[in-house]
């Protein structure tokens, strides 16, 4: 191996050492732009229900709602302003979309209301219940709670969808192993 080799081999290595640690911090914070919701698994054979919704488009594509959709994102996790979030959130009238409930309940964990919190959680896991996001918050929310055998059923859930290794799988297994608390976790 020569020298320049040597050294691009290192420095690549370096720049991956020290990028790691921000993409999982950001990773872990969610995502501020939200999943497509999940297809339905009877579409097929059950043709949709004909509403008031159905005959429009859904808002996810619009501009509108991903910035009301980002502006809440960002009351949530650049000022800590809960209450305001809920407002925005529900505003965007999709609450039964998965990232939208899941937010909403968050910001009622973080307010300290645990009832209303479990609504939206369980709402957001009726809506998708692959929302890995929503299993790593509900589970933070069992811990909270006292719960740990309930987070690791949630942890186990988080496993099936991402693995070991995701940020959430990570994330819940601290808070439930105690090696952090929920109020020292990166969301």
């Amino acid at each position: 191996m020569t020298l320049l080799t040597r050294l691009v081999t290192l420095t690549a290595f370096l720049v991956a050492l020290l990028v790691s640690p921000l993409l999982s911090a950001a990773f872990a914070a969610g995502n501020e732009t939200p999943s497509s919701p999940p297809p339905s698994s009877d579409s097929k054979s059950n043709p949709p229900k004909k509403s008031k919704k159905s005959d429009k488009q859904s808002n996810i594509d619009s501009p509108a709602f991903l910035q009301g959709y980002r502006a809440a994102y960002a009351t949530i996790y650049e000022h800590n302003d809960y209450t305001s979030a809920i407002a925005q959130l529900k505003a965007l009238q999709e609450d039964d979309r998965a990232d939208v409930a899941n937010l909403i309940g968050y910001s009622y964990r973080k307010l300290g209301d645990y009832k209303t919190s479990q609504i939206w959680y369980e709402r957001a896991l009726k809506a998708d219940p692959t929302h890995v996001k929503t299993w790593q918050y509900y589970g933070l929310w069992q811990v909270e709670q006292g719960h740990r055998d309930q987070a690791r059923v949630n942890l186990a859930k988080i496993e099936q969808l991402c693995g070991a290794t995701c940020p959430e799988y990570r994330s819940l297994a601290d808070a439930i192993d105690g090696t952090t608390t929920t109020a020292h976790i990166v969301y």
